[in-house]
């Protein structure tokens, strides 16, 4: 397991928890925020961490084209025609 403090350029230190699977595969833990990812390496296990951190805190994603909504078998016109925040998947 390896233990490091990230400067993220933001005004705090992230500390992130590194660890080799038996598998070969590696898990990366941002203790503060209390969310995995894991990576066949410890840089996409890292990079991966890096995505799901900025998606819970708000700073990642974005609001899916026509596009990708058609990629997925969702008609965009009905999606966004909903009632409910929540797709019926969800439900």
């Amino acid at each position: 397991m390896a233990r490091a403090d990230v400067d993220d350029g933001s005004d705090g230190v992230r500390e992130i928890r590194l660890l080799e699977n038996p598998d070969g595969q590696w898990t990366a833990r941002d203790l503060e925020v209390e969310v995995t990812a894991q990576g066949e390496t410890r840089t996409a296990a890292l990079e991966n961490l890096d995505a799901v951190v900025a998606a819970v805190t708000g700073d990642g994603g974005h609001e899916p084209t026509d596009e990708e909504l058609r990629d997925l078998g969702v008609d965009p016109e009905r999606a966004r025609s909903q009632d409910d925040d929540r797709p019926d998947v969800l439900r």
